[in-house]
């Protein structure tokens, strides 16, 4: 009941933020205005028009958002399949709708399935429905973040499906009540009555204006001009410790990981926080005989050190030299260390992109591939780096999230290895520097790819495809600009051009990497003073292009990228 009300509630919210803007006149249009009776009309539309319209879209934006990524990842399709299927089918409908004799040449070869779906003006409309769920992309709140996540994860159970099905219906009052006042509208207006041919016209130029609005990202610009009057509401729903425990991660609590949460980040003494969850869903394993999978309950009699990370995670790339250091130093006394490698990036992936990771860190402990998720959401795990130590009863003692706080997990590790073993030889500690950042406010990842890019600051809109761009006269803080040709894909942009082009980065850190790959060179000027170059050769890998910058102040870094070199992200320490 506790999901039940999160969800509608949380779909409520959702279906009256602004967000829902860019689909509202399609809804009224083709959900409510086509259902009204018209004066002279001898074969009316269905008055269940507007419910059918939004039971379609709810039907398809629900099996889109929690089968969807399975099923393209399965069939090994691009994740964005989907939606660009929507698209075509709502410029297909559109069209129809202006063009009736179009319309009659569309259905004639799939005139049962046309009676099926009545995706044409004087059906039911839950063909419509469908094709709008697609593409219908409401605002990531928090309970539409745990259904996400719960999706693209595979692990749904009856708490994820009550989720989702109270957040849909949540969704839909809002724009069912939008569709009925357009056929209410229409139907206490005589002159609209009369128009039927012109209400079609006007569905039609809807149709057709979401579906370029959506291919040129119109409605994330839109969203980000309208400010999100329901953020807040949000918050207070989800703000509290039972309303998270329900959401975390969709429901994946379970009993296996629950008592993690008796775990204090970083505490300087040994926890109990129950029985270490098992490492599950792994790809591959690298670092061990034949390519073996580690079992925890194998290693019990030694403790245990797991390492959440991600080779291009420049938190990450801070925090292994200490893992590696701890590796040496103890394993010879009881130590094993399991890097559990999550992949934030598609790149991230790939075997030989990891195992050439783990050779340039220097790491020789067994890497569990852990690209689907499945040991990352089993220990309801969000960061890069976490570190979950695990005594040689198989017990967690100890979590850490993020850099920082390696002399007191050193500490552990060596309590706990004089527990196991009561007269073992142990080394003098170890003495890597902690290199993390002090604390301060630091420029936050910037991704370059139309997937997820953020912080961009330049002039027009940033979106998919080839497209010419101009420094801005003035640019934020905290953002990046790009000047010439590029060609800017899900994961990454690339210069178009012949010459090459150029990046202006604004930014607040002492150090700047760059997730580079592709074959050519990057040159790169910070805040005017001398060039310096960076080859780049191979796959995607971090690169250090600026260091020592100072943490006081804004910095300006000049960029210029040759052909032939794909840029994913800036990271900053």
């Amino acid at each position: 009941m506790e999901l039940v009300i999160i969800g509608l509630l949380g779909g409520l919210i959702t279906g009256i933020s602004p967000c829902i803007l860019p689909v509202l006149p399609v809804i009224f249009l083709t959900g409510g205005a086509q259902s009204a009776r018209m004066d002279g009309d001898a074969n009316p539309a269905s008055r269940w028009r507007p419910y059918l319209v939004i039971a379609g879209l709810i039907t398809s934006f629900t099996l889109v958002t929690l089968l969807g990524s399975l099923l393209v990842g399965a069939l090994g399709l691009p994740q964005d399949v989907l939606r660009w299927a929507g698209i075509a089918v709502l410029v297909l409908i559109g069209v129809g709708l202006l063009v009736p004799r179009f319309e009659q040449l569309l259905e004639k070869p799939f005139q049962k399935l046309a009676r099926r779906t009545e995706v044409q003006n004087r059906g039911s409309g839950y063909g419509v429905g469908l094709a709008l769920g697609t593409v219908f992309v409401p605002c990531a709140g928090p309970v539409l973040a745990a259904i996400i996540v719960a999706g693209s994860t595979g692990r749904i159970d009856a708490g994820t499906l009550v989720l989702t099905m109270s957040f849909a219906v949540g969704v839909a009052v809002p724009l069912l009540f939008f569709a009925l006042a357009g056929r209410g509208l229409v139907e206490r207006i005589r002159a609209f009555r009369t128009r039927e041919r012109g209400l079609r016209i006007a569905a039609g130029i809807a149709m057709l204006a979401l579906a370029v609005g959506l291919v040129f990202n119109a409605p994330q610009v839109l969203q980000r001009l309208v400010p999100d009057y329901t953020a807040g509401i949000q918050r207070e729903l989800t703000d509290s410790p039972d309303a998270r425990r329900a959401l975390d991660l969709g429901g994946l609590v379970t009993d296996e990981n629950e008592d993690l949460d008796r775990c204090t980040n970083g505490a300087p003494e040994l926890e109990s926080c129950g029985t270490a969850p098992g490492i599950r869903g792994i790809e591959a394993w690298l670092n061990t005989p034949g390519g073996a999978a580690v079992d925890l309950e194998d290693l019990r009699g030694r403790v245990v050190l797991i390492d959440f990370w991600a080779y291009s995670c420049i938190n990450c790339q801070r925090s292994i030299p200490h893992v590696v250091a701890w590796d040496a130093a103890y394993r010879d006394a009881g130590l094993r260390v399991i890097g559990i490698h999550s992949p934030e990036y598609a790149f991230e992936k790939d075997a030989d992109n990891v195992a050439a990771g783990a050779r340039d860190f220097g790491i020789s402990y067994p890497v569990a591939l852990d690209n689907s998720l499945s040991t990352w959401t089993n220990y309801r795990n969000r960061y890069w780096p976490a570190h979950y130590l695990v005594d040689a009863e198989g017990t967690v003692r100890h979590i850490a999230f993020g850099e920082g706080n390696y002399a007191a997990t050193e500490k552990l590790i060596r309590e706990l290895l004089e527990d196991a073993d009561p007269g073992v030889a142990l080394p003098d500690a170890t003495e890597v520097a902690d290199e993390t950042p002090a604390g301060g406010t630091r420029t936050r990842e910037t991704f370059l790819g139309s997937s997820k890019d953020v912080n961009y600051g330049g002039t027009g809109p940033y979106r998919a495809g080839d497209g010419a761009y101009a420094l801005p006269a003035v640019q934020p803080d905290d953002s990046f600009a790009l000047d010439g040709s590029w060609r800017v894909e899900s994961q990454y942009a690339a210069p178009s051009g012949e010459g090459g082009g150029s990046i202006r980065l604004r930014f607040r850190a002492d150090e700047v990497r760059m997730v580079l790959a592709g074959a050519g060179e990057v040159r790169v000027r910070l805040d005017g003073g001398s060039e310096k170059a960076v080859v780049v050769s191979g796959t995607p890998r971090s690169y250090a292009v600026a260091q020592h910058a100072g943490d006081e102040g804004a910095h300006v870094l000049d960029v210029e990228v040759s052909r032939g070199v794909e840029v994913y992200s800036f990271t900053f320490g």
